[in-house]
């Protein structure tokens, strides 16, 4: 590598003194020989590897399962040993898994990063371009968790998929319900539930009587019977009672579809290899935390090692996502909490300039861990623990969608640092948390009164 040393002057600022400063300039210099690099495409990929591997350094290749094993024997017949390819929809997911079995070192990219230069029109420029910067080191590859845990991530956001999809149904059902004027909801807090289906299906069956209707409520239920026949009253058209119909037949669809995904979760979940055997400690009292048909915290226990549950906010769902996206071994991912928390957009992104804070707010995100992060933030915002009474101060200091990304942003560094060293974590409680930022706050005003020559003097109650 070429170095030039070269003096120059500068005035420093607000000075007349003159300060001698020692520059050096270092050339760009090629540190991988072996790269290549694909660009994606839904028909074709274009793939460029070094010019002196090959008289023809650019090739297109199609997109069948034979054309991926060509392009694979070709890199190898070139020599090369590490690719970089744009992270295009899915259509990089079959080349990835073949390239990867290969036994290449494949980097994914943002596509957004990579395609801030003018000039470049043409998909052969494209691969070109991602062949050169990956020569230099100049890319970074996105994070892929290993290929069991990748997997897992299958079956989880199959699972969410699901999910959304009932939640579709629920909207095309009390759609239908409004257009009639049956204002089920007003009374029942969930139309999907024991009185409100049974209900439901009345309807569809022909019964018109609402004092029948109202009736059929669950004794538990809160709404009165006269009340929910007053709700009932409206108008029962043939082309909404038709999608009313069809939507409960697609809703009931669902919950068997997502306990087949959940069965077949947990069937995968025992054949992962496990750091543990024994049983969890049991919650504290009161704790239940399972929304999914199989014991999410027992299967977490035994991968993890640790128990994942007794942070506050984490549940089920919570866990069985974030570990799907992120994996088991994240100290090996991740050097540190903050590498971790800044890959889930959870860190500041300061943008400085001339020594100035122009802004600190939080990349913009659609990483899943990160949501389920924020999820669980959320839920913890009238519980007696630490990180409740945490939210609730950064809620009342900078609002509640600061206090949200906040404490997402604790109980991630929370949860890596579980991971990490295998300890058990101990929620000290709310007034235990109130009692150390009383001591803190106490502290700086002792602090700022010495600068300021007084002395803070405690006042008796």
């Amino acid at each position: 590598m070429k170095k030039k040393r070269s003096n120059f002057r500068r005035r420093s600022p607000g000075r007349g003194r003159v300060i001698e400063v020692a520059r050096k300039e270092k050339e760009l210099e090629r540190i991988n020989h072996h790269a290549a690099g694909i660009d994606i495409g839904a028909e074709s990929h274009f793939v460029a590897v070094p010019p002196a591997s090959t008289p023809t350094p650019v090739k297109q290749f199609g997109v069948f399962t034979r054309d991926l094993y060509a392009l694979a024997d070709w890199l190898a017949e070139c020599g090369v040993k590490t690719v970089a390819m744009e992270s295009t929809g899915v259509y990089w997911v079959p080349l990835y898994e073949v390239l990867e079995e290969r036994g290449f070192e494949v980097k994914l990219v943002d596509a957004h990063k990579v395609k801030n230069v003018t000039g470049r029109k043409s998909d052969v420029l494209d691969c070109q371009w991602l062949q050169q910067l990956e020569s230099y080191g100049l890319l970074a590859g996105a994070f892929r968790p290993a290929d069991e845990i990748v997997v897992l991530r299958g079956y989880t956001r199959q699972r969410e998929m699901l999910v959304k999809s009932a939640a579709t149904q629920i909207q095309h059902l009390q759609k239908a319900l409004q257009q009639m004027n049956l204002r089920l909801d007003n009374v029942v807090s969930d139309i999907t539930g024991h009185t409100g289906m049974r209900i439901i299906k009345a309807i569809l069956s022909g019964e018109r009587d609402v004092r029948k209707l109202g009736e059929m409520r669950d004794p538990h239920c809160h709404a009165s019977a006269a009340e929910i026949a007053e709700s009932l009253v409206g108008n029962y058209r043939a082309e909404h009672l038709f999608a009313l119909k069809q939507a409960v037949e697609l809703f009931e669809v669902y919950p068997q579809k997502i306990a087949e995904c959940e069965a077949e979760m947990e069937k995968y979940l025992q054949c992962l290899p496990h750091k543990r055997e024994d049983e969890p400690p049991p919650l504290p009292e009161g704790e239940k935390r399972h929304r999914i048909s199989f014991n999410v915290r027992d299967e977490a226990w035994k991968l993890t090692g640790v128990d994942l549950f007794r942070i506050q906010g984490l549940n089920a769902e919570t866990v069985l996502r974030i570990t799907a996206e992120v994996g088991v071994e994240v100290a090996s991912r991740f050097p540190t909490e903050k590498h971790f928390t800044s890959w889930l957009s959870l860190s500041p992104n300061n943008k400085i300039s001339g020594g100035k804070v122009l802004s600190s707010k939080t990349k913009v995100s659609r990483n899943r861990a990160a949501a389920a992060f924020r999820q669980a933030a959320v839920s913890v915002e009238r519980s007696e623990s630490a990180l409740g009474a945490y939210y609730r101060r950064m809620k009342a200091r900078k609002g509640p969608a600061q206090a949200v990304t906040a404490t997402a942003h604790k109980i991630a560094r929370i949860y890596y640092h579980l991971l990490k060293t295998g300890e058990e974590y101990m929620d000290s409680g709310a007034q235990a948390y109130e009692e150390r930022y009383r001591e803190r706050v106490v502290s700086n005003l002792k602090k700022r009164a010495r600068g300021l020559g007084y002395e803070l003097v405690a006042v008796a109650p």
